[in-house]
Formats: structure tokens, C-alpha cells, sequence
């Protein structure tokens, strides 16, 4: 099935068979140099350039393909087990704007606006401009949660990429950072689930 998006071509593909379970993926055409592999929201989607087949690129990539696709099937099981928090929208931006003083001050780093809007793509952000975009999504996760990716976002003002250094500093403060990420895309799941019809999204 082709869609044609203004300048970019989509196609839903049927999917393909890695150690029986049907993956499936979608196809996006853009005026790109290099070929680029996402999961969003758990579903595969394929960013290439025009004119390229997508069968090289799955079969050269389809270790981290299968790997990552299980550890997304692992994350939406154990979303099962969880529930969003219910907070208003004033508690939680006074939550976030308290993490973002106590964390500042600790990292001695300083931000400049808080941006609070719904993302679809990823919990916040930090810009060269020193901004914090917040997901208004993140007010249903549990505090610690929260506190974690303010952490991780002021870091970037330490260190813009995710490099070693970068991940030296969040783990002097979060020993065990990977169990934060994982419980991060189970959330994302969790609230993906709930939406569009749920009251979520």
C-alpha cells in the first residue's frame, strides 16, 4: 500500500518472519542521504532514501531488528502490571519545575524556559538554547520517574551527546539507569495503549 505525504512516500509492508513472530514495518521515503530504522511506539518504521529497496536494509540490520523488537515485546507484557498516576496539571508542572531548581543546583548547571506541551516522539528535550521542552505526558508516570528524566535532560547541559561521559554522570546518581530506561518505554507503551479513544491521549 502506497500513500503519497507532500513530499514523502509511505508504505505499510505485510512484515517478515524472525524467529516466529511477524514483525511488521512501515516504509517512509524522504530526501534523505542515509537509510534510518525507528521504532515508534513499538512499530517499525523504515526513514530511506528515494529509490531504495528496503529488503537490504532489513536483512543487514535484522540482529538489532529482532533484538530490539523483543525488547519492545518485553516492555508492552510488563506494561500489563502498571498504572498511570493520576496527578493535575498544576501538581505536575510544580513537581517539574521543583526537580528542575533541586537538580539544577546540584549538577550547577542553569537551564532557561520550561516548555510544557504533548510529544509524541519522546518524554522532553534540552535545546542549545538551554530550553526544556516537557512531554505533559510524563504526569502520569510515577515522581521518580520524573525526576530521572529531568536529571538526564539537565545532564545534556553538561554533555550534549550520549557518550560515556554523559552516562558517567547519570549513573553516579542513578546506579541502575537501565531499569529506569526500560520502565520508561513500558510507560510509553502503557499510555500509547490508552490512546487515541482512551482518555490518555
Amino acid at each position: 500500500m502506497l500513500s503519497i505525504m507532500g513530499n514523502k512516500v509511505e508504505r505499510k509492508e505485510e512484515g517478515w518472519r524472525m524467529k516466529e513472530r511477524m514483525i511488521d514495518y512501515k516504509v517512509r521515503y524522504r530526501r534523505v542521504r542515509y537509510p534510518r530504522l525507528e521504532f515508534r511506539t513499538g512499530k517499525l518504521m523504515l526513514i530511506l532514501p528515494y529509490g531504495t529497496s528496503p529488503e537490504p536494509i532489513i536483512e543487514k540490520h535484522r540482529r538489532w531488528i529482532d533484538k530490539k523488537s523483543a525488547f519492545i515485546q518485553e516492555c508492552i507484557k510488563d506494561a500489563k502490571n502498571k498504572k498511570l498516576i493520576e496527578r493535575s496539571d498544576d501538581a505536575f508542572k510544580k513537581l517539574v519545575q521543583k526537580y528542575v531548581q533541586n537538580i539544577s543546583e546540584e549538577l550547577n548547571v542553569r537551564s532557561n524556559k520550561i516548555i510544557f506541551r504533548k510529544m509524541k516522539t519522546k518524554w522532553a528535550s534540552c535545546s542549545s538554547e538551554k530550553n526544556l521542552t516537557i512531554n505533559t505526558l510524563m504526569k502520569f508516570l510515577p515522581e521518580t520517574l520524573i525526576e530521572y528524566i529531568i536529571f538526564h535532560e539537565l545532564t545534556h547541559l553538561i554533555e550534549r551527546y550520549h557518550n560515556k561521559r554523559f552516562w558517567k554522570i547519570i549513573e553516579e546518581r542513578f546506579k541502575n539507569y537501565q531499569k529506569f530506561e526500560k520502565l520508561l518505554f513500558t510507560y510509553w507503551f502503557l499510555i500509547f495503549q490508552r490512546g487515541p479513544a482512551g482518555s490518555v491521549l
